[in-house]
C-alpha cells in the first residue's frame, strides 16, 4: 500500500495549499475605486480612465441609457463625480443618447415583439428613460399601427390553441395581449376578431378573467 498523505504542514500565518496560496478566509476584501481613491492608491485621472473603459465595454455589447450606465458604475464602486464626468463626455460625443435609445426600443419592441404602447412605456421606465424622452419616442407609434400589430399577434395566439375549449383560448390570448400592454377591452376585441376570421361564432362570447 502507498503512504497515506498527511495534512498540509502549518506555516506561519495560516495553512497553505500545495500551491502556496493562503486560504480564502485570509483574503482582504477587495477595495472599491472610491476607497482606492481615498487611500491614494490611484489618482482621479486613473479612476476616470478606468470608468471610461468600463463604459466602452458595456456599450460595445449593447446600447444602454445613461441611468443604466450610472447604475453599472455605481455597483462597481465609482464615485459619483467620476461617473458624472465620464458620462457627460459620452453624452457630448453622442455615444450615450437616451432619445435615440428610446426610439430604438419603441421600434424594435413594437415591430419584433408586438408590444403595445403601454408595454413599451413600462420597459422605458425600467431602463431609466425620463418621462419626456419616453413620450417623444412613443409618439412615433400610430394607433392604427398598434392595432394592426395586435391583430397579427391575436391571430397567432388563437391559431396555437385550436384544440382547446373556446373560452380557454380567449382567456389565454387576451392574457398574453394584456401582458404586452394591450388594454383589456382592445385585447378582447382583437381576439374575438381573430376567432371570427377563423369561422367561430362569437355572438355569445364573453371574457371572464381567471
Amino acid at each position: 500500500m502507498g503512504k497515506r498523505r498527511g495534512r498540509p504542514a502549518a506555516r506561519e500565518g495560516g495553512w497553505t495549499s500545495s500551491r502556496g496560496r493562503r486560504g480564502s478566509t485570509d483574503r482582504a476584501p477587495r477595495q472599491t475605486v472610491a476607497e482606492r481613491l481615498e487611500a491614494g492608491d490611484i489618482s482621479r485621472d486613473e479612476a476616470v480612465e478606468k470608468a471610461r473603459e468600463v463604459v466602452l465595454r458595456i456599450l460595445t455589447a449593447a446600447q444602454k441609457s445613461r441611468r443604466e450606465l450610472e447604475q453599472s458604475l455605481a455597483r462597481k464602486g465609482y464615485p459619483e463625480d467620476v461617473v458624472v464626468q465620464v458620462l457627460d463626455r459620452f453624452d457630448e460625443v453622442g455615444l450615450v443618447d437616451d432619445a435615440t435609445y428610446a426610439e430604438t426600443i419603441v421600434r424594435t419592441r413594437h415591430a419584433e415583439r408586438g408590444l403595445a404602447r403601454r408595454g413599451i412605456a413600462a420597459e422605458l421606465r425600467r431602463r431609466g428613460i425620463d418621462e419626456n424622452t419616453a413620450v417623444e419616442a412613443l409618439d412615433q407609434l400610430d394607433p392604427d399601427d398598434e392595432r394592426v400589430a395586435g391583430a397579427k399577434l391575436a391571430t397567432k395566439l388563437i391559431t396555437r390553441t385550436r384544440s382547446l375549449d373556446r373560452q380557454v383560448r380567449v382567456r389565454r390570448a387576451v392574457g398574453s395581449l394584456a401582458r404586452k400592454g394591450y388594454a383589456p377591452g382592445l385585447a378582447f376585441e382583437l381576439v374575438r376578431d381573430a376567432l371570427t376570421a377563423e369561422g367561430e361564432e362569437t355572438g355569445d362570447l364573453d371574457y371572464v378573467e381567471d
